[in-house]
């Protein structure tokens, strides 16, 4: 569940308008926002006051946007533009029939997968906004434990992420060039090279690199 309190709750309707007024999209990606968006809902405000923190941060408050989609397969450059265009931070959360998937941009944009509604997960942590949205963010963008698995700071996940989820791809095409080579000798190393990898992706995922 997204356990946010009562007393950040705004449950608000923002006309799809409102973003093409403010946000520069080409005439595609308007469309796009035609024909992808069903509605746009506020869900929740945190700020400061409404969550009764003690500490003051630069970031003044974080949104939860809920966008009701008319398909799954949605144009991902549309939630970049709302989160380039928007002073806020924003939290998305995608939906389409009975799936949800959380979205958040950090420098880029990081999605989790689909799941059932009842499995989403959302917690806030933190005694200030700036705590609470990268407490979010790692939520999101790494996984639920994030935060309890590692003393790193986001961004230093963040980018630990990335040479994993390379390495991963890097594995990937070696698997299938060593059963693509008939040549002993290529085979030979390419397997060592694919088992390099995969030492190294272990260590990665340990948290020891």
């Amino acid at each position: 569940m997204i356990d946010f309190p009562e007393s950040t709750k705004t449950n608000r309707r923002i006309p799809k308008e409102a973003f093409y007024k403010h946000l520069s999209l080409s005439t595609a990606l308007k469309s796009k926002f035609v024909s992808d968006i069903s509605r746009i809902v506020a869900e929740n405000s945190l700020t400061q006051r409404n969550l009764n923190l003690a500490k003051d941060s630069e970031i003044k408050e974080i949104l939860l946007l809920s966008i009701e989609l008319k398909k799954q397969d949605y144009e991902q450059r549309i939630i970049e533009a709302i989160a380039k265009g928007n002073p806020h931070k924003l939290v998305f959360l995608m939906s389409y029939e009975d799936q949800r998937q959380l979205a958040v941009y950090y420098q880029k944009l990081y999605l989790t997968e689909w799941i059932l509604e009842e499995k989403v997960e959302l917690h806030l942590s933190g005694d200030n906004l700036e705590d609470i949205w990268n407490g979010l963010v790692r939520q999101i963008a790494i996984g639920p434990d994030a935060q309890s698995r590692s003393n790193m700071s986001l961004d230093d996940q963040l980018s630990r992420l990335d040479e994993i989820r390379q390495l991963q791809q890097r594995i990937k095409k070696l698997e299938k060039a060593v059963w693509g080579e008939t040549q002993p000798k290529k085979k030979f190393a390419l397997y060592q090279d694919l088992k390099k990898q995969k030492e190294q992706l272990e260590v990665l995922e340990r948290g020891q690199a």
